[in-house]
């Protein structure tokens, strides 16, 4: 019985840990532009991989460039007590896979350690870390947990792929590569989150998809509960071949 009653706690305290390995990781992408009203706007959720000059996140996050006076992409990371926004540049991205580089100015931030995310089992605890309804909830990382609840294949839809409905589901369901269901809530501005395992803190994959019941708004008044990512191995792909 002691053993089991000490199962709990153990479980807190990875989860504790791993917060405190990824959090210092986490940055807000959006753009910015002085003239504008909000000169601020959230697009999602980053965080840092390789260099530390690097920031993952979706691809649909990343707002399509060409016009030389549209509002420029960023992050916002904090350091120490401080929040920081540089300037980004996107380095390279992945439209099959819904992923994107971004190059950031400035010192290396903490990276995040990437995990094989072949070894991903159904049933495996998780967390992920992001800005979920953007600036509502303040521009200070919130941590959700959950599960896997399946490996599935899937192929993205195209264009804007954050949200999905049953309609969209069964016409995609044929699939060509493996994506991860979650049991878990996550939002819009979660697009880019990355997934962590809840012992070690090590990222097995990119929050990019919520299941939506009825309309968009439906993913803020009655969240399914439903959240898919991408497999942390694509990203891995991503930075070796960029």
């Amino acid at each position: 019985m002691a053993g089991l009653l000490l199962l709990p706690s153990l479980a807190t305290a990875d989860m504790l840990e791993a917060i405190e390995r990824v959090k210092p990781s986490i940055v807000v992408v959006g753009t910015y532009k002085k003239t504008d009203s909000p000169q601020f706007v959230l697009r999602g959720t980053g965080f840092v991989v390789g260099d530390g000059k690097l920031v993952a996140t979706n691809a649909h996050v990343v707002p399509e460039g060409g016009d030389p006076d549209g509002p420029a992409l960023v992050i916002q990371a904090r350091v120490g007590n401080e929040p920081q926004v540089r300037r980004a540049y996107l380095e390279t991205r992945d439209r099959e896979h819904d992923l994107a580089l971004l190059r950031i100015e400035g010192a290396a931030l903490p990276a995040v350690k990437l995990r094989n995310s072949d070894l991903v089992r159904e049933g495996q605890a998780i967390g992920f870390t992001g800005f979920p309804i953007g600036g509502a909830l303040g521009f200070s990382p919130v941590t959700h947990r959950g599960m896997v609840s399946s490996v599935t294949p899937i192929v993205l839809p195209g264009g804007n792929a954050q949200q999905l409905n049953e309609k969209v589901i069964r016409r995609i369901k044929s699939g060509s590569f493996n994506i991860f269901q979650l049991d878990a809530t996550a939002y819009p501005g979660n697009s880019g989150s990355p997934v962590f395992e809840v012992e070690t803190g090590d990222v097995i994959g990119v929050i990019n998809m919520v299941f939506i019941k009825g309309t968009k708004e439906a993913a803020l008044s009655a969240p399914s509960g439903i959240s898919y990512a991408i497999p942390a191995n694509y990203l891995k792909n991503l930075l070796e071949t960029r």
